[in-house]
């Protein structure tokens, strides 16, 4: 620090002293500089330097000179003099020396004093202009928004009304500002709290006015020189020499080699080469990357001339090979130098204007302000017009600086408009030639002024601005085919490049027409259809493009280009569904436009007529004049956008009734419909063709462009407007003519025209696959004249509002099943608001479900809703279509109806397609429906299909509908003209006589053949009868009425008879079954009669036998420790198992064969309450005492699976073999790492490294004591110390070194050992060698993963680190029981009870394969730390101890010494006075580290309570006399017993749990955490305190209980993260934001991930911030929040992870991962508790292992990069 002041200080005073002649002046300037260099502004008061500047300059004739002169002396001698700049003294000495002078020449006095009391006069603006940064949350009102790009800063929503709305939140890319305070952006509330207007204020004056004019030329003349020189500066092109009066006084030969930024080289390619090029290090080449990436450039060298020159050659030649090369370029530094200031001045201009307004609207003018050169010669211009060539970081700074200015001032942001629309060209050409992303281009500022409705309208109408950016846009699209249509076939990558940038132009077109005029002009109107025009020539080049012809015979070679035309489709969609709403807005605009789209469809027509001829088609009696043609055989396209805009307009003449008002305005009656309908049939027909299976060897291209054609983003503009042409035409035509051609189009002329089709259609042996592209031509087109007939839910075709056409969009897709809020909304069509619309009206047709702990709330059909649902609705994918339909049968079947699926009741037409409904009742459509129901009462050839049949029905009651509904309307003695009940009662006339289609339908009743349909059929007939009621009833007299009654009523009767006796039916059958699976078993069971009779013998004696020990019934104190423990008999002991391999079952027996438990060993810290300790060095690292911190953990899991050893082993092998014969690339695709010993359970796929050994209970030898002799503890710890004493004696003797030790040993020789304790006896192992060897396999993997090291089965740490894991393993799951509120025995599943068991039984079984002595002396140590032994030395503090680890150590090597004592001591005895010595310790432990201050009142407690609270202040006084002042003084014994029993809970449910497993012994039923029922059980005294009186003779505070480990408190919003990582730089790359900051949710750290800034070295290997946390923080695990994609990461070890479900859900119980719909997120309780389970449980590996088994891309993600 002080050695850069020492430099600053130096370089003050020389520059100081060039500049003033009296050194002594010069050093007090610099020590003032030097001492207040942190005290901005009172540095600036204390330095005359700038006052004087500044006061010279406003005596100076010729101010520009001036300044020139003083930037030309000073910024050469601040900036850039070395390669490594250091921009904390730069700011420092250019804030001094530059900007000081110029805020002393602008304020006239001292800039703080001058500044302040502009802001104070300032009146505060009303817009917030808060410019956001990446990744920080903007929200936007779904409600008030004008359009979605209105967005509010965070403040300033939570300050607004719209809190209370719906609304949206999304994460801003950077660059935008907030629109708090613009009125025109919001419906209302445009006002948050601190931004509302003040009444008082007279916000129109100028601001100007509080200035004076003195005041307003100095900023003039300051602001003009500044911003020129920035202007200059950052757009000047010469790398040698300066603008002219900017030359330094002096010039060195000193130049910089500048590297820029591009979009087309990647990081790896710009660091390899820059290593060559400048010979550095790879992580100094990382620097320059990301340097370059982020401001656009960097000086990769310093030094002259020819030594930049030869770098910028070498990486030139480097890079040029397949691509342009990386732009670099030699610059003089003095160039360099004033560059940087350049950037500085414009960062100052952004600051000064900050304080007052009126300084704003100052620079606005002196921006704007015309040149010498005139028109576009404003200095706004000049660096507009500069973008492209300019770096991103200059680009970065005069944008902000725009935004903070013109952007600002409402008046000014009209003219900046102004002038943007008129370079508008110039700047989108310079755009897609530049490749840096839009966000960093000028072009992007579009969006904040075309999305400003009364900018766009002016831009309209005073600069054309539509015309402009459609005839942009045309211009940039130049490559044609002969007809003048686009053709993207060939296109080149650079043309492929050139479209995709070109495709923001729509985007900006898009922002001019978001909002609909509410008022026109008539200059309006012009302008608009002038842009109109240009709009259509823009799709008559679509119109047509990308044709097709069938391949017939052979299948297409290469695909061809489809997807540039459908982008474009895609792209312009939500502009002609704007233009069409633009033209319903006025009734003049909307009929010219009419006409200018009909005379452009005409032009395309003309061009289409090529060979063509003219047919005539005759057909019942009628016949029409049509062209023959083929779709099957000429070029058909798909892409008719000028056709459909016709349909959009035709549609809204009739829904604004403009066609009812000025019929004589509109060329309706020059209409010709079969022009009108040609191409959107031929688009129609050719889609069920491929549906057909006509066009397969077409290829994947046509099959995808019908996909999208039909697909919700494209139909609305697509297919529902070729549906609506149809229904324009077919409305102006005869039905049977429409009918004919439709038949024509779609090849099935010939089969419907024959005068006995029904009968020759039926014989005809034709080609079996030109049959059945028949038949699905024939459903299709059935299809489609249902579609024609019966979509009327279109606002202008039929009388229906905007809501009903959505309404009925939900129903049909909830007919299909329950939807989640996402799915909805993803099947509907979105507006250009990215609006649905669908919360508006879901709650009237849907029911919401919330969802539980997984999965998703679903929105489910209202029952009343089902009634609307239509089989041929024509949204519905031929899968959408058969779901439903079996979906909704099954819900009549549920509810006792008929499964008949009849057409819904359907609204009326508008008027002017009215006539549509005649189609239902022409000869051509009653012709068709008779022929296809002849050929289903005749079914031999086989040349019908029942959906054929289906879709018949349908139409006959859609007719039958019609009618019932006009004659239910029917008011007035008119005639209902609509009469198809006669038209279908009707017999052929001669001489074919064929039945009436009503005979046929009564005959197909009883077909066989037609069981699905016969409901359809008689609900069918059931309507012919009611209308025909209600015709009779509306003719004649009533008396009828009671006949057409009781017809129905017989109709009715017929109904029921027939589904009672198909339920009789049923009901008989089930019984016949039901009878006879019982006579099967009867015979069974004869058959088998012994072995069935043994069986419940068996039974019955295991009943009583479990009766007779258990545990209630002998002995009501059932204890797991201590001489009078309970005792398995040997039906108890016996276990067998079976293996999962080789299915043989196998008894546990010491001798016998090893069987083996699939095991996961893993390093842990979820218990650690010490995240900062160091990690250990594994090689000289003691575990022996496990330090209360739990810093650092092993834990044993189990899937609970048994497989024999060798069995295991075999698997083992063969996995290892397969990973070897794998190809070494595909090495890495698994979700285990057999080299480190991983493999999957081969039941449940489980991850596992190990396998845990069972083991047998160990027998209880009957040469014990019997339990009352054995010793009391005073006497076995004098006998236990007698045995170690010889144990030391015996170690000595073995290794005398010299004389001293010799004379040691005489004294040690005086402890023989004591009576029965052989020290030569070496116990028998009682386990075979194939258990000996899963011993030594288990206590090695333990030992390697514990400790990372490698495996070494003779290293004396084997052992500990086992009891270790035993202990870890019981306290985790112990923690996880209270957490969980469960009880201690009982609530485990049998996989941790089975692995709990293994581990303890393993732990007391595993001294037998180390070395005994080594095995005795850990003993030795771990007693000491409780009876002191003058022999050991380092033993630990009591404190730092850990009591449990410290028991089950004891406990479990405590057999080592024991195996070579013959007298009769008992093992359990050993193990209760152990238990008794840790209790007391652990009690002890508790009193000096866990007593708080007293909080709470003294209590009454009852008698035998009170002894517990005398004998504990007995001890804590004990200890307070040793400790003295270190304890505090509690008086109360209540206090102290409460903290020991709270405290000593968790160690002695532990100990149960361990004893339990160690001892076999049964769980007590009453156990529920009773503090007596658990001291009986561990065969302690109530009053743990009886055990230090009984046997009186013998740093940190953790405070206990310790408390579980929790993952980190999260916010319940989800936007408080958002913000908070907004706010998150990265820490390695100066205050650049991280582009994916994760929040870890163990410890709450945020890491920058996945970036290369963060990488560090891990074991030789870089990985990622997060990946290094791991093992920081969580051994190797860890559980990340990625904050910006709202996804939940976890992390194993370097190769594996997964992502996960995050806790975050929006209203409708579904997650946003990636941020992609925007719902406001709220914390889910329950699922975080389910992810903090998962870590508690150590499952995360786990999880990662499932995850990536079941998703195999997760394998191959680089995870240690994250």
């Amino acid at each position: 620090m002080f050695a850069s002041c020492n430099v600053l200080y130096s370089t003050v005073s020389e520059l100081l002293r060039s500049f003033t002649h009296t050194n002594t002046h010069c050093e007090s300037l610099a020590t003032a500089v030097y001492i207040k260099s942190q005290n901005y502004p009172a540095f600036k008061s204390v330095l005359i330097f700038p006052c004087w500047i500044g006061m010279k300059w406003l005596q100076a004739i010729d101010l520009p000179k001036e300044v020139y002169q003083h930037l030309a002396r000073y910024v050469p001698k601040i900036y850039c003099l070395g390669p490594n700049l250091n921009p904390q003294s730069e700011d420092l000495l250019a804030q001094l020396l530059l900007q000081a002078p110029l805020e002393w020449y602008l304020c006239g006095e001292e800039p703080s004093l001058g500044l302040a009391k502009l802001e104070q006069s300032n009146q505060p603006s009303q817009l917030c202009g808060h410019v956001f940064k990446v990744g920080e949350p903007t929200y936007s009102c779904r409600e008030c928004a004008a359009d979605p790009t209105c967005v509010l800063c965070m403040q300033c929503f939570l300050g607004s009304v719209h809190k209370e709305h719906r609304y949206r939140m999304t994460t801003s890319g950077g660059g935008g500002f907030c629109d708090c305070g613009d009125t025109e952006a919001w419906k209302k509330g445009p006002y948050c709290q601190k931004h509302e207007p003040n009444i008082s204020d007279s916000s129109q004056e100028d601001p100007l006015a509080n200035l004076s004019a003195d005041m307003i030329a100095r900023t003039y003349n300051i602001f003009s020189i500044i911003l020129k020189y920035a202007v200059d500066m950052l757009t000047w092109d010469k790398e040698d020499e300066l603008p002219q009066g900017l030359e330094p006084p002096e010039r060195g030969d000193t130049y910089y080699c500048m590297l820029f930024n591009d979009e087309v080289h990647t990081y790896e390619q710009v660091i390899y080469t820059l290593q060559k090029a400048v010979n550095c290090t790879q992580k100094e080449a990382v620097s320059f990357a990301t340097t370059v990436d982020r401001d656009g450039r960097k000086s990769v060298r310093y030094g002259d001339f020819q030594f930049c020159e030869q770098a910028k050659s070498v990486i030139v030649r480097n890079t040029s090979r397949q691509t342009k090369p990386l732009r670099v370029q030699v610059m003089h530094s003095s160039v360099v130098a004033h560059q940087c200031f350049a950037l500085k001045a414009l960062n100052w201009l952004g600051q000064i204007i900050r304080y007052s307004d009126a300084l704003r609207r100052i620079l606005c003018q002196v921006g704007l302000q015309k040149g010498p050169e005139g028109e576009n010669s404003s200095l706004v211009d000049t660096l507009m017009l500069c973008d492209s060539k300019m770096w991103k970081g200059a680009r970065n700074i005069y944008h902000q600086l725009f935004m903070s200015s013109l952007l600002m001032d409402l008046k000014y942001k009209k003219q900046f408009a102004i002038q943007f629309a008129k370079n508008y060209e110039r700047l989108q050409s310079d755009y897609v030639k530049d490749d840096h992303d839009r966000e960093f281009s000028i072009t992007d500022l579009s969006v904040q002024i075309f999305t400003v409705p009364s900018l766009a309208r002016m831009l309209i109408t005073e600069e054309n601005l539509m015309t402009t950016i459609i005839r942009t846009f045309l211009d940039h699209l130049r490559h044609r085919d002969l007809q003048g249509r686009f053709q993207f076939e060939r296109y080149t990558a650079q043309q492929a490049f050139k479209f995709r940038r070109v495709q923001s132009l729509i985007g900006d077109l898009k922002y001019v027409l978001i909002s609909c005029p509410t008022e026109w002009t008539d200059k309006l109107r012009e302008k608009f259809l002038e842009g109109l025009d240009a709009f259509l020539e823009l799709l008559k080049c679509m119109q047509g493009m990308d044709p097709v012809v069938r391949q017939v015979g052979q299948h297409i070679e290469m695909e061809p280009e489809w997807e540039a035309a459908f982008t474009l489709q895609m792209k312009l969609t939500h502009i002609i569904s704007m233009m069409q709403e633009w033209c319903a807005s006025d009734e003049r605009v909307l009929i010219e436009a009419y006409k200018k789209c009909l005379t452009a469809l005409t032009h395309c027509h003309s061009g289409f007529t090529d060979g063509e001829q003219p047919i005539t088609l005759s057909m019942c009696g009628h016949s029409v004049d049509t062209i023959r043609y083929c779709v099957s055989q000429e070029k058909v396209s798909i892409h008719l956008p000028v056709s459909r805009l016709l349909a959009g307009l035709h549609v809204l003449l009739s829904k604004t009734e403009v066609a009812y008002r000025f019929p004589e305005q509109l060329p309706l009656s020059e209409l010709s419909p079969p022009m009108l309908i040609e191409h959107p049939l031929r688009c129609l027909v050719l889609c069920a063709q491929v549906h057909a299976g006509m066009w397969r060897r077409n290829g994947f291209s046509l099959v995808n462009q019908i996909y999208y054609y039909h697909n919700v983003k494209c139909r609305v503009e697509m297919f529902d407007k070729d549906l609506m042409m149809l229904q324009a035409g077919a409305s102006m035509m005869d039905p049977n003519h429409f009918l004919m051609i439709v038949l024509s189009r779609f090849e099935l002329f010939h089969i419907f025209s024959s005068a006995d089709c029904r009968k020759r259609y039926n014989r005809e042996n034709a080609n079996k696959d030109v049959v059945q592209q028949n038949s699905t031509l024939i459903e299709e087109m059935l299809h489609l004249i249902i579609m024609v007939v019966g979509e009327r839910f279109a606002p202008g075709i039929g009388q229906v509002e905007n809501c009903d056409e959505l309404k009925r969009e939900i129903v049909h897709q909830l007919c299909i099943r329950p939807m989640a809020h996402s799915e909805l909304v993803k099947a509907l069509p979105e507006n250009e608001n990215k609006e649905t619309g669908m919360e508006r009206v879901i709650d009237s047709v849907a029911l919401f479900k919330k969802p539980g702990v997984t999965g998703r709330g679903l929105y489910e059909l209202r029952p009343e809703c089902a009634k609307q649902f239509n089989l041929y609705f024509h949204h519905y994918s031929r899968a959408d279509q058969s779901k439903a339909e079996e979906a909704q049968r099954k819900l009549k079947r549920q509810n006792g109806e008929d499964s008949a699926l009849p057409p819904p009741v359907l609204p009326p037409f508008c008027q002017l397609f009215a006539s549509l409904v005649n189609i239902l009742q022409c000869d051509v459509l009653l012709g068709m429906l008779g022929a296809v129901l002849q050929w289903a009462v005749e079914p031999s050839g086989g040349h019908w299909s029942e959906s054929m049949l289906q879709r018949v029905l349908h139409l006959i009651g859609m007719a039958l509908l019609e009618e019932q509904q006009q004659l239910e309307s029917n008011s007035e003695d008119n005639e209902v003209t609509f009469n198809f009940t006669l038209k279908i009662s009707r017999p052929g006339e001669a001489p074919s006589n064929t039945p009436s289609i009503l005979a046929l339908l009564e005959t197909l009743q009883n077909a066989p053949h037609l069981e699905v349909h016969k409901d359809m059929i008689r609900w069918i007939l059931k309507m012919v009868v009611s209308i025909k009621t209600m015709r009779e009833r509306t003719a004649a007299a009533p008396s009828p009425e009671g006949a057409g009654h009781c017809q129905e009523q017989t109709v009715r009767d017929k109904d029921k008879a027939e589904r009672k006796r198909k339920a009789e039916m049923a009901r008989l059958r089930r019984e016949k079954i039901m009878a006879q699976m019982s006579e099967m078993q009867r015979h069974f069971i004869n058959e088998n009669k012994e072995l069935f009779q043994q069986s419940l013998e068996e039974l019955d004696a295991s009943t009583s036998a479990s009766q007779e020990h258990s545990p209630s019934s002998w002995d009501s104190a059932l204890v797991c420790v201590g001489p009078r423990r309970w005792r398995a008999g040997g039906s108890e002991r016996r276990q067998v198992v079976t293996c999962i391999l080789c299915q043989e079952e196998q008894e546990i027996r010491p001798d016998g064969r090893a069987m083996v438990l699939a095991a996961f060993v893993q390093r842990s810290t979820v218990m650690s309450k010490n995240r900062r300790r160091p990690p250990h060095n594994p090689e000289s690292y003691d575990p022996l005492f496990m330090h209360p911190d739990l810093s650092f953990g092993t834990h044993t899991g189990s899937c609970g699976h048994i497989m024999h050893s060798h069995c295991w082993q075999r698997y083992f092998e063969a996995v290892q073999a397969k990973e070897q014969r794998r190809q070494q690339r595909l090495r890495v695709h698994t979700s285990y790492d057999v080299e480190n010993g991983e493999f999957l359970c081969p039941l449940c796929e489980c991850l596992s490294n190990t396998v845990i050994p069972l083991l047998p209970l160990t027998k209880t030898s009957c040469r014990y004591l019997c339990i009352s002799e054995q010793p009391g503890l005073s006497l076995w710890l004098n006998t236990t110390s007698q045995q170690i004493k010889a144990l030391h004696s015996a170690q000595r003797k073995a290794k005398p070194t010299n004389a001293a030790a010799t004379s040691e040993i005489l004294t040690v020789e005086e402890y023989p050992p004591p009576e029965g304790f052989r020290l030569d006896h070496m116990p028998l192992n009682p386990y075979s060698s194939s258990i000996k060897e899963m011993l030594t396999t288990f206590g090695t993997a333990t030992y390697k993963v514990g400790l990372k090291v490698h495996p070494n089965e003779q290293d004396p740490r084997v052992p500990i680190m086992c009891w270790g894991s035993c202990a870890y393993t019981i306290q985790s799951i112990e923690r996880l029981l209270v957490d969980e509120e469960k009880p201690l025995f009982g609530s485990l599943p049998c996989r941790q009870d089975d692995c709990l068991r293994s581990l303890a039984r393993f732990g007391s079984a595993c001294w037998s394969v180390s070395s005994l002595s080594t095995v005795q002396s850990h003993f030795v140590r771990l007693l000491s730390a409780l009876v002191p032994d003058p022999q050991v030395e380092n033993s630990p503090c009591i404190v730092d101890v850990d009591m449990f680890h410290l028991l089950v150590s004891l406990v479990l090597s405590y057999p080592a010494l024991h195996c070579q004592d013959s007298s009769g001591l008992s093992v359990d005895a050993a193990q209760l006075h152990l238990l008794h010595l840790v209790t007391v310790a652990h009690v002890v432990q508790i009193l000096l580290s866990s007593v708080p201050v007293e909080l709470t009142m003294e209590q009454e407690s009852g008698e035998v309570e009170r002894e517990e609270e005398e004998s504990v202040g007995l001890l804590y006084n004990t200890l307070k006399t040793h400790l003295g002042s270190s304890l505090r003084e509690v008086s109360s014994g209540w206090h102290l017993w409460r903290c020991v029993k709270t405290g000593i809970l968790p160690f002695l449910r532990g100990a149960a749990l361990f004893f339990h497993h160690l001892n076999g012994v049964p769980a007590p039923p009453e156990l529920q955490g009773e503090w007596e029922a658990l001291c009986a059980y561990l065969c302690l005294p109530s009053n743990l305190l009886q055990l230090y009186y009984n046997h009186k003779e013998c740093a940190i505070k953790y405070f206990y209980p310790r408390e579980s480990n929790r993952l980190i408190e999260l916010p319940e919003d989800y936007s408080a993260l958002i913000n908070q990582a907004s706010s998150f730089t990265c820490p390695k790359s100066g205050g650049d934001k991280s582009r994916a900051p994760t929040l870890c949710l163990v410890c709450g750290t945020m890491l920058c991930s996945q970036s290369y800034c963060c990488q560090t070295e891990l074991e030789g290997e870089d990985v990622g911030a997060c990946t290094a946390h791991t093992f920081a923080c969580g051994a190797g695990v860890g559980i990340f929040l990625r904050v910006r994609e709202s996804q939940v990461l976890f992390l194993a070890g370097k190769t594996k992870g997964c992502f996960y479900a995050p806790p975050y859900l929006d209203d409708y119980g579904e997650t946003d991962q990636g941020l992609r719909r925007g719902n406001p997120l709220h914390l889910c309780r329950e699922r975080y508790r389910k992810i903090q389970k998962l870590w508690r449980q150590h499952s995360i590996t786990e999880e990662i292992g499932h995850a990536q088994e079941a998703n195999q891309t997760l394998v191959g993600i680089d995870w240690q990069h994250l």
